[in-house]
Formats: structure tokens, sequence, C-alpha cells
């Protein structure tokens, strides 16, 4: 497995986390504090979350697939996306199991 494939599904999850955690701040603005551009800001959030939380998706199950997991840790990683800092956690937890078999896959660099 190529470290692209890791590194990408690296970023998608920070994004997709960071954006959800955006996104549940504008909604307790919006609903519980009745802030005024709460409703906007969670509009503008909540489309980009959406958008990018499908490359998300592509991007993870990629890295699955590639790395041959069982359809309930695919799942697992997949809805990571849909709880708050849940990604954070789970994308930290597949970096560490993954890293090894990445080096493993690839080339020695041999100076000359």
């Amino acid at each position: 497995m190529k470290k692209s494939v890791l590194t990408r599904y690296r970023v998608m999850a920070y994004v997709t986390g960071v954006l959800l955690v955006l996104l549940t701040l504008g909604v307790i603005a919006k609903y519980v504090l009745d802030m005024n551009g709460a409703v906007d800001f969670t509009r503008v959030v909540a489309i980009a979350h959406g958008w990018l939380y499908v490359v998300y998706l592509v991007f993870a199950f990629d890295l699955g697939s590639k790395a041959k997991w069982p359809v309930g840790k695919q799942l697992w990683v997949l809805l990571a996306g849909t709880i708050p800092t849940a990604a954070f956690f789970v994308e930290r937890k597949i970096t560490q199991e993954l890293e090894s078999k990445v080096a493993e896959d690839s080339p020695a660099v041999v100076k000359a």
C-alpha cells in the first residue's frame, strides 16, 4: 500500500472532523444560544461538511479495501466522520496500525 493512500485519508479525516465540530458548535449557537449569525454559519459549514464527507468516504473506503479490512472495521471507519471528534481518534488508531504496513511496502531508499 502506498503512503499517499494513508496520507489522503488522514487529511480528509482531520478536515471532516474539524468541520463536524464546527457544525456542532454552530447548531448549539443556533438552537441553544439563539445567536444571530449562527444560521448562515451553520448552513455554510453543513454544506461543506456534507460534500467533504463524501470525499472522506471515498478515501476511507479506498484505504480499507487496500488494507483488506473486514466489513465491520470498514463501517467503523466510515461512520467516524459522523460523530463529533471520533474522526480524530479513529484516524490516530488507524495510522498507528498501518504505518508499519506502509513502511514494509515502500522500497528502501539507497543513497549512493
